[in-house]
């Protein structure tokens, strides 16, 4: 197995990849002294990376790991073509019928409607660079969307189907789209604009995309694409500002391949069939799950419901025969009531930390080991647990993946040793990390500090790994404590009367900043006085008295971001306009 890319270290430099987006195979890349130079295809210094499988420790793998540099790459290539050529009946994807039974997408069936796909988007006018937004569910089309716009040259653009007419229109215009690609649903909430909406389930739309396919060819060439030229542009979640479009080159796909493997405890293995609720439009569905279980020939388990409901889902998964799962840390605390029935080999869990509490009930409840991972849209899934290799402790997002360089830093980019709180960052150049958010090159170099990408989340290094602490944005400072929310969060969510809980910290002339939960609890949970009291009680038992909040205040609904994570900004604004 082979997960080439187009990054390397030459003559002892650590170079970084521009972040001009055009396509090339001999990109211009700068020094560590801030010269700028061109580095040409090495072919005498290519390696294949190693199959994480064929190591035995942690130790041996970091230390043998390497990155190939391949002069093509497509990502509908190695997801789709490869498997269609070698095992053409080999199980791709898994949907329900009509029945609501499992039924299997071989990868000659996905291959096929990728290229129908891909002939009706020519059809509509799509060439290569041109942005396609994709608003699906987890269906075949989905799928088939993806793999033709990266087919084609074109540039992917995921739409939560959860997007109102306002979050729509904003990506739409800022990505300048095309192509809609949706259902009538999504159809009927799209705005005025530029881009052709199309439908894949009835003809609202302007073009009845089903009725393209269905006169459409099944044949189609890929483009001759590099490792670095754009494939995606993935909207951050905007729980700190305006969302910015992250794009991410074919390569994204490459550096994902061992993060996957290390979270999912050295996938794949005889039997794996993988399964996520979470949107296929967030990056920890579409590069921590889909592309990549498709890339290794894992079977990939669709979400049968679109609104998630623990016990159905949990249910399906093992209708289905799931061995692996991505769970979210929210959809894990929701998880709590649930009668598990699958077997898992492996599960894992991203997007928010997932905190000892919630680490340890689904050790006991769900039978396995919840690995953590760690990323973010601009440079996703670089910090990983394994419980194969015995790497994997509650409170602890994990450890570098083999292939990444990754270090908790000061705010000049100065590593900062074991023990000492700082900003994760990673090391450039890495596959995972993004060419540069669309039309922004202003807050493209801001993101960086030398060598190093900055995350914006704090945390701490330790022999086990590193501790997530919060971002800089949610960081409470109460009487010279630095405190992060979701630690506080995971607590609140062992108390069995607390469903979800957003944490925030509120202006105090006394203290800098109070701690303030908002908490909704389980439906009969008593809202009162007495309840308040023995939250705060709770808190402070478990973690110190600096952490408990001095404000409870109880609310019907916690706002989640499409991706699962609290939206902690609407509960500091609503403290800001009662101040």
């Amino acid at each position: 197995m082979y997960f080439p890319v187009l990054i390397d270290k030459a003559d002892g430099d650590v170079i970084r990849l521009s972040n001009t987006l055009r396509s090339n195979t001999n990109p211009a890349v700068q020094t560590g002294n801030g010269t700028t130079r061109t580095v040409p295809p090495d072919r005498s210094r290519r390696v294949s990376v190693t199959n994480l499988t064929s190591f035995d420790t942690y130790a041996s793998a970091r230390a043998g790991f390497r990155w190939p540099t391949p002069d093509r790459y497509n990502i509908a290539t190695v997801a789709c073509d490869v498997w269609a050529g070698s095992a053409p009946e080999r199980t791709a994807l898994v949907f329900a019928d009509a029945r609501g039974a499992p039924s299997p997408v071989s990868y000659k069936e996905l291959a096929r409607a990728v290229n129908r796909m891909a002939n009706a988007f020519v059809h509509l006018g799509v060439g290569r660079g041109d942005r396609v937004a994709i608003q699906l569910g987890q269906r075949i089309e989905t799928v088939a969307a993806h793999l033709a716009a990266y087919k084609l040259g074109a540039i992917a653009v995921p739409m939560a189907m959860l997007f109102g007419t306002e979050a729509l229109g904003y990506r739409l215009t800022a990505s300048g789209a095309r192509l809609l690609v949706t259902t009538e649903e999504g159809a009927a909430k799209a705005p005025p604009t530029q881009a052709v909406v199309a439908t894949v389930d009835g003809p609202s739309g302007e073009a009845d995309l089903a009725a393209l396919m269905a006169r459409a060819s099944d044949r189609c060439d890929p483009a001759a694409t590099g490792p670095d030229d754009p494939a995606l542009i993935i909207f951050t979640s905007g729980t700190t500002g305006p969302p910015k479009g992250a794009v991410h080159g074919h390569r994204v796909l490459l550096g994902h391949m061992p993060g996957v493997q290390m979270y999912q405890d050295l996938l794949p293995r005889p039997g794996d069939c993988f399964w996520t609720p979470a949107d296929w439009a967030w990056a920890g569905g579409l590069l921590n799950v889909l592309l990549p279980s498709l890339a290794m020939g894992v079977p990939v388990v669709a979400q049968r419901a679109a609104r998630f409901d623990p016990q159905e889902s949990l249910d399906w998964a093992a209708s289905a025969g799931v061995r692996n799962a991505f769970i979210p840390p929210t959809a894990l605390r929701m998880m709590r009531d649930t009668r598990p029935g699958l077997t898992l080999r492996s599960a894992g869990s991203a997007g928010e930390p997932l905190g000892a509490e919630t680490f340890l009930w689904a050790r006991e409840h769900l039978g396995v080991t919840i690995n953590e991972a760690y990323g973010q849209t601009e440079c996703n899934l670089v910090l990983a647990s394994c419980a194969g290799w015995g790497v994997a402790a509650p409170g602890v997002i994990g450890r570098p993946v083999p292939g990444h360089t990754v270090a908790i830093v000061d705010e000049d980019g100065i590593p900062l040793p074991d023990g000492v709180q700082g900003t994760i960052a990673v090391a450039a150049p890495d596959p995972v990390m993004f060419l540069g958010y669309w039309n922004d090159e202003e807050a493209t170099a801001a993101k960086f500090r030398g060598e190093w990408l900055m995350t914006g989340d704090q945390g701490i290094a330790g022999p086990d790994g590193v501790t997530f602490v919060g971002r800089d944005d949610d960081l409470i400072n109460s009487a010279g404590y630095r405190i992060g929310p979701g630690e506080i969060e995971d607590c609140l969510a062992g108390h069995p009367d607390v469903e979800l809980s957003a944490v925030v910290g509120r202006p105090d002339a006394l203290r800098g900043e109070i701690v303030v939960a908002f908490v909704k609890l389980r439906p009969g949970a008593a809202r009162d006085a007495a309840q308040e009291k023995a939250l705060k009680a709770f808190v402070r038992g478990r973690l110190s008295a600096h952490f408990y909040p001095r404000e409870i205040m109880f609310v019907d609904d916690i706002p989640l971001t499409t991706s699962g994570k609290v939206i902690r900004r609407a509960f500091r604004s609503e403290l800001a306009g009662t101040a």
